[in-house]
């Protein structure tokens, strides 16, 4: 039992209460993973090559073109969206094509975007 533990015993607390919804929070792990995807998304950049994604598949030079950022700006963002299984690719000819891997993370962007027009 850690220090933090010994202190909330001390408080009062509605144990039922805290109990219930203990039992219904997903495992530390996953909150990890999650915030971890938030921090991925923090970038302005990586949503928009989100975005553009979702709506085509596209090879690096169109995302340059496209978003007017430099090669090795979109290569670094690619590669950070691919290593956490967030979009995919596929090799024809001499280039390779991005897609959407997680279609859940372009409904989570959407949503975002309604929420924000609400304000």
């Amino acid at each position: 039992m850690d220090n933090n533990s010994k202190k909330i015993k001390k408080v009062n607390i509605r144990r039922d209460v805290v109990d219930r919804v203990k039992a219904d929070m997903i495992p530390r792990k996953k909150y990890l993973k999650s915030s971890e995807l938030f921090r991925l998304l923090g970038d302005y950049n990586r949503i928009r090559i989100i975005d553009a994604l979702s709506r085509e598949e596209l090879y690096v030079n169109e995302l340059v073109y496209l978003l007017e950022i430099g090669q090795s700006t979109v290569s670094h963002h690619l590669r950070q969206l691919r290593s956490a299984d967030l979009i995919k690719f596929r090799k024809k000819d001499k280039k390779i094509f991005y897609s959407i891997e997680n279609t859940e993370l372009v409904e989570l962007l959407r949503l975002n975007l309604i929420l924000l027009d609400l304000k």
